[in-house]
């Protein structure tokens, strides 16, 4: 099984931008939280962050053929990007939306999410151990769906 996780604008900065909202750990330790869950599940995956939607909307359409699911943090683009929505139907791979923060219970404008809309499942609130719950469901899934096929 192959895994695409994307990230989108800032994430880089984690650990330097709103500490008290996104916590201290920096983009470092998130790759190597992804990486870790993924091996310990025997899980091949590839991680891109990029801060531009054009980068994002490419990542998601190279994953076809090649992945076998998305864990996606479209950050910012999540309330404004009908692209990242399309290109994440366009493929019509499994995909799971996490969010660091819990955009439910933030301000409004931030409630709205167009990628969830072709997602199978959206984590958040959960700080990074989010993207572990959604590696972990996203293989269970494809390994169901795979074994009923």
């Amino acid at each position: 099984m192959k895994l695409l996780v994307i990230n989108g604008p800032n994430l880089n900065m984690l650990g330097i931008r709103e500490p008290a909202l996104y916590g201290k750990a920096d983009y470092k330790a998130l790759e190597a939280l992804v990486r870790e869950t993924c091996h310990a599940q025997g899980i091949d995956v590839d991680i891109v962050q990029s801060n531009h939607e054009g980068a994002i909307v490419d990542a998601i359409q190279s994953a076809l053929g090649r992945y076998d699911g998305i864990v996606i943090n479209p950050a910012a683009y999540t309330h404004t990007s009908i692209a990242i929505l399309d290109a994440l139907k366009a493929v019509g791979l499994p995909a799971v939306e996490v969010h660091i923060s819990d955009i439910s219970r933030r301000e409004p404008f931030r409630q709205l999410s167009y990628p969830a809309l072709a997602c199978v499942k959206s984590i958040m609130g959960q700080g990074l151990d989010g993207y572990r719950q959604a590696i972990l469901f996203l293989s269970s899934l494809i390994q169901n769906t795979s074994s009923s096929t």
